[in-house]
C-alpha cells in the first residue's frame, strides 16, 4: 500500500467530515451547495485537471438524475394522484383498521419486502412515502404515542428495501456478483430471502421501536400535504380501493414480470425485449402514472385541466430533493474518478480474510468510500473470482450473497439514498445516520451472519 493510497483515503475521509461540517456548523450551508464545494475540495486534493473536476461533477449529477431524478418525479406524480383520489387515505385506514399501533411497523415491513422484490431501494422508497406518510399522519394524532410516527412507520420500509436490494436478485447488485462469480441466480435467491429476513426484522421493526421514542423527525408539510390529503369527493364515482392498488402496484408488477422474464426466457427473446423495456423503472413509473391518470380520474370525468396543474404542482415539493441527490451523484463520482475504490483494494490486499469475510470487506470499503454500492460489488465479485474459479469448496452463491451485504454498510453523505431519505422525511444529519446509515449496517452485518451461519450447512442442492 503506496503513500499515496493512504493520502486517498485521507482525502475521502477529510471530505466527509467537512462536508458534515459545512451543513451542521453555524454556517448551515444548503446540502446542494456544500456537496458541490466538496467534489472541487476532493478534486483538486487528489491531482485532477480543473476541467476533469467539472466534468466530473457534471457527468455524476447528470448519471444520477437520469437513474433517480426522473422516476422520483414520476413517483411524487403517481403519489399525488393517488392522494387526490383518496386511494392512499383508505388504504392507511385499512392498516390502522386492521392493525395494532404495536404491528403496524411489521405490516410496513411486510408491504415493503414485497414492494422491494423487483424495485431498487429509491424507487420503492418513492412509491412508498405516500403510504408511509398517511399510516404515521394518523398515528402521531394518538395521544398514547410518543416519539416520531414517521421514523415508526419509515424505518421498517427502510429496512425491508434494503434487504431486498442488496441481498435479492433481479436486483443489480445480486445478479452482477452472479454473473461475475459465474454462479446461478436459484441458490443465490433462495439464500437472498432467508437472509433478509433477520435482517429486515432486526433493522426494522425491532430498531424502530428503539429509536422512535428518541426522535421528532416529521417531513415539510407540503410533501406531508401533497401525499396525504385526499381530494376525492364521497361520491358513487370515487374509484374503488381494488383500482387503487393496482394503480400504486401497476410498476411493481411490470418489474416483477421482467426480472422474471430475464430468469425464464433465453437471451435475444422477442418477448423479453418487450419485457425489459416495460420493466424498466423510467417506463414502469410512467406507464403507472398514465394508467393511475386514466382509471382514476378520466374514467371518471374527472377535469383534466386541473389534473395537469396538481401534476406540476406535485413537483415542487421534490425539487430541491432531486438536486440534492443529484449533488451525492457528483460526490460519489469524483470519488470514484480519483480511484479511492482503488486503494481500498490495495489496503485489502494487506489482510488474510476467509473468502465470505473478504468479499463482505471490499464491497463495504468500496461503497463505503466511493458512495456506491455497485462499485463495491462490481471490485469485489471482480478481485475474487480468480478465487472463486479455483476453489471448488467455496460456496459461490453465498460468496455473492456477502458481497451484496458488503455493499448495504453504512450508507452515508456520498450516496444519494442517503440524500433522498434525509430530505424527504426532514431530517438532521444526525438524524438521517441514526437512521439509514445505522439502519442499513444492521441490516449488511445480520447479512454477513447469516452467511457465515448457512456456510455452516450443507449448500443447497447437496
Amino acid at each position: 500500500m503506496s503513500n499515496y493510497d493512504i493520502q486517498l483515503l485521507l482525502t475521502a475521509l477529510v471530505s466527509v467530515l467537512v462536508l458534515v461540517a459545512l451543513i451542521v456548523s453555524r454556517i448551515r450551508m444548503h446540502p446542494l451547495l456544500a456537496l458541490l464545494i466538496v467534489c472541487i475540495g476532493v478534486g483538486f486534493a487528489t491531482g485532477m485537471a480543473p476541467g476533469d473536476i467539472a466534468k466530473n461533477i457534471t457527468n455524476g449529477a447528470g448519471k444520477t438524475l437520469g437513474a433517480v431524478g426522473v422516476v422520483i418525479a414520476l413517483g411524487a406524480m403517481l403519489g399525488k394522484i393517488l392522494a387526490d383520489s383518496g386511494t392512499t387515505e383508505r388504504l392507511a385506514n385499512a392498516i390502522l383498521r386492521h392493525t395494532s399501533d404495536r404491528m403496524i411497523p411489521w405490516a410496513m415491513t411486510l408491504v415493503a419486502f414485497i414492494i422491494g422484490i423487483p424495485m431498487f431501494f429509491e424507487v420503492g422508497l418513492v412509491v412508498m412515502l405516500p403510504l408511509i406518510f398517511s399510516v404515521a399522519r394518523k398515528l402521531e394524532s394518538r395521544e398514547n404515542f410518543k416519539g416520531s410516527a414517521y421514523v415508526y412507520v419509515g424505518v421498517p420500509v427502510i429496512a425491508a428495501l434494503a434487504a431486498m436490494h442488496g441481498m435479492v436478485p433481479p436486483h443489480p447488485g445480486p445478479l452482477t456478483a452472479i454473473a461475475t462469480l459465474k454462479t446461478t441466480v436459484g441458490p443465490t435467491m433462495l439464500y437472498g430471502f432467508l437472509a433478509a429476513l433477520p435482517a429486515m426484522v432486526l433493522g426494522g421493526p425491532l430498531y424502530g421501536a428503539f429509536i422512535t421514542p428518541r426522535m421528532t423527525t416529521r417531513p415539510e408539510q407540503a410533501l406531508l400535504d401533497q401525499f396525504t390529503e385526499a381530494k376525492a369527493d364521497n361520491s358513487k364515482d370515487q374509484p374503488g380501493i381494488a383500482m387503487g392498488v393496482l394503480s400504486a402496484l401497476l410498476p411493481a408488477l411490470l418489474m416483477l414480470a421482467h426480472a422474471l422474464a430475464e430468469m425464464a426466457l433465453p437471451k435475444g427473446s422477442a418477448l423479453l425485449q418487450v419485457a425489459t423495456f416495460l420493466g424498466n423503472p423510467l417506463i414502469a413509473m410512467l406507464l403507472g402514472v398514465l394508467f393511475a391518470a386514466f382509471t382514476l380520474v378520466y374514467l371518471r370525468s374527472g377535469d383534466a385541466e386541473k389534473l395537469r396543474d396538481t401534476l406540476g404542482a406535485s413537483l415542487k415539493p421534490i425539487a430541491g430533493i432531486i438536486m440534492i441527490i443529484a449533488g451525492g451523484g457528483a460526490f460519489q463520482q469524483v470519488l470514484t474518478s480519483a480511484k479511492v475504490g482503488d486503494a481500498i483494494v490495495h489496503m485489502t490486499h494487506q489482510f488474510a480474510f476467509p473468502p465470505l469475510v473478504l468479499g463482505w470487506l471490499i464491497a463495504m470499503l468500496l461503497s463505503v468510500s466511493t458512495g456506491s454500492a455497485t462499485v463495491g460489488i462490481v471490485g469485489a465479485a471482480g478481485l475474487l473470482a480468480p478465487l472463486a474459479a479455483a476453489d471448488p469448496s467455496l460456496n459461490l452463491p453465498l460468496l455473492a450473497l456477502s458481497i451484496g451485504c458488503g455493499s448495504l454498510f453504512f450508507n452515508y453523505a456520498n450516496h444519494a439514498g442517503f440524500w433522498m431519505v434525509k430530505e424527504s422525511f426532514g431530517m438532521t444529519m444526525g438524524e438521517a445516520t441514526r437512521t439509514i446509515t445505522v439502519v442499513q449496517s444492521i441490516v449488511s452485518f445480520v447479512g454477513l451472519l447469516m452467511v457465515l451461519l448457512f456456510n455452516t450447512l450443507p449448500a443447497l442442492g447437496d
